[in-house]
């Protein structure tokens, strides 16, 4: 039984393949680089709609808070590395995210409400894997995944509120499920599909 909170297991479409796990324990380098990759990905993401959209006071808030909390889970994870003899070295993206940003609307506001809408799945499908993983791997892992649960929950229930609120807010009408229903769509084929590399988001590797 997932320990993900209910409220992420019912708005994801597809839960985790079990060829992922099984891959997770025997690519545990890779794991923690990337997710550690992840980290900084997510931080860099908020801060850049921190700079993007100026005029929104509630979007900064969560937003700041979110990007130190994702730096603070990217300290975590490269201290884990240094406990497993983990060398941080560089990998390649998987192709998760590209595939997800890639259906991002270029043109405002369908620009910001796409993004937020993007930010939620992924950080839903993180809590999920973190779920998925802390029964499978080494403890001292499955602890640190364990303590990240509640936080990822959170930034995944932040992005989602915000781009509920800018729907409803922009004069341009937003059929907001139409566009949750796309992203949810793209992140159920991209984890169910096989993929060449073992990566954090990818699928299963072939």
């Amino acid at each position: 039984m997932s320990v993900a909170p209910e409220s992420v297991l019912e708005f994801l479409h597809e839960p985790t393949p079990i060829g992922w796990q099984q891959a997770a324990c025997e690519h545990l380098p890779e794991l923690l680089i990337d997710h550690a990759n992840c980290e900084k990905k997510a931080a860099s993401n908020a801060i850049s709609l921190i700079y993007r959209y100026v005029e929104h006071p509630h979007l900064l808030q969560k937003m700041s808070r979110l990007a130190r909390e994702e730096l603070r889970h990217f300290e975590q994870v490269v201290d884990a590395m240094s406990d497993q003899g983990v060398e941080y070295i560089q990998l390649s993206p998987s192709r998760y995210a590209a595939g997800l940003h890639r259906l991002i609307n270029k043109h405002e506001p369908q620009r910001l409400v796409d993004s937020l809408i993007c930010g939620a799945v992924v950080e839903a499908r993180s809590c999920e894997r973190f779920a998925a993983l802390i029964p499978v791997l080494p403890d001292a892992i499955g602890q640190l995944y364990k303590s990240l649960l509640k936080s990822e929950a959170r930034h995944f229930q932040d992005y989602l509120d915000l781009a509920r609120d800018f729907a409803r807010c922009v004069e341009k009408d937003i059929d907001i499920p139409q566009r949750i229903e796309v992203f949810l769509q793209a992140d159920a084929e991209l984890i169910s599909t096989a993929d060449t590399e073992f990566r954090f988001h990818s699928g299963v590797p072939s």
